[in-house]
C-alpha cells in the first residue's frame, strides 16, 4: 500500500492516525490536490461518477447542499471502490463541494454545478455585522459562469460586497478591472467567477477566514474536524 504521507507533514494526532491507511480524495481537481500536498497528504485520486444533480431548492438552508452533495460524492466513490476490490477499501475518502451565494434583490433559478461555495455577505461568526441589521434580500447562488458575459454579470454584481465562501471575500474594483479580468478567462470555472490563487486575487481586498477554503478546500476545519473525531473515539480508522 502506498504512503500517502510526506515527510513534511506535521506530526499531528490525525496525521499519524492516517499512517499506512489508504486515503482517497474524491476529486479530480488539481487545486483540492495541491492543498493536501501543502499539508503533507497525497491520496488516491478517484473522480467521483456521481451526476450532482441535487436540487438546491430542496435544501431549507442552502449550506446544506455542498454539504449533501459532497456526502453522495463520497458514498459513491467508496461503494464503487469496494465493489472493484472487497480486500482492499479505502479508509478514508474525502469529498468537497462548493459553491456561491450572493445576496441580491433578484433569484436566479438556473443553476450549474461548481466546485465551491460562495455566499454574499458573511456569516455573523466571520463579520461584525449581524443578519439582524443586514437588509432583506435573498441569497443568489454563485457557481460556474457559463460563458464570459455571465462571468462579468457575477463579478459586477458582488463588486462592492462581500461574498461568503462559509467565509468573507471582499471584492471592489474598477470596471474596467473586472472586465479585464473576465476576458483573461480565468474565472470561467471557478465558483463566483473568480480564482483567488490567481489572476483573481488582484480583484479581493481582504478575506475573513480560511484562506484555503476560497481555494477549494477548508484544510483548518478539515484537521480540526479529524482530531474531534479521534478524541470522540481514539479507534476512528481502526479495523
Amino acid at each position: 500500500m502506498p504512503n500517502h504521507i510526506l515527510p513534511t507533514a506535521l506530526k499531528l494526532p490525525a496525521i499519524k492516525k492516517l499512517e499506512g491507511k489508504r486515503i482517497v480524495l474524491a476529486s479530480n481537481s488539481p487545486r483540492r490536490q495541491e492543498i493536501f500536498r501543502t499539508f503533507g497528504l497525497v491520496p488516491d485520486i478517484v473522480p467521483s461518477k456521481f451526476e450532482e444533480n441535487l436540487s438546491p431548492s430542496s435544501f431549507t438552508d442552502i449550506h446544506e447542499y455542498p454539504v449533501a452533495t459532497a456526502t453522495q460524492k463520497a458514498v459513491e466513490v467508496y461503494e464503487r471502490l469496494v465493489e472493484e476490490d472487497p480486500d482492499n477499501p479505502p479508509d478514508l475518502v474525502i469529498a468537497g463541494q462548493s459553491i456561491a451565494l450572493f445576496i441580491s434583490e433578484r433569484v436566479y433559478e438556473r443553476v450549474r454545478l461548481a466546485d465551491t461555495v460562495v455566499l454574499t455577505h458573511a456569516q455573523p461568526s466571520t463579520s461584525d455585522v449581524s443578519y439582524s441589521v443586514l437588509p432583506r434580500y435573498n441569497q443568489e447562488l454563485l457557481e460556474k459562469p457559463i460563458s464570459k458575459e455571465d462571468n462579468l454579470r457575477m463579478l459586477l454584481d458582488i463588486n462592492g460586497g462581500v461574498c461568503e465562501v462559509v467565509t468573507g471575500v471582499v471584492v471592489d474594483n474598477p470596471r474596467h478591472v473586472v472586465e479585464a479580468y473576465v476576458e483573461n478567462g480565468e474565472g470561467l470555472d471557478r465558483a463566483g467567477g473568480f480564482a483567488i490563487q490567481g489572476l483573481g486575487g488582484l480583484l479581493v481586498r481582504k478575506i475573513e477566514g480560511d484562506y484555503y477554503n476560497v481555494v477549494g478546500f477548508p484544510a483548518s476545519s478539515f484537521f480540526a474536524f479529524m482530531d474531534l473525531l479521534l478524541e470522540e473515539d481514539p479507534d476512528f480508522l481502526e479495523v
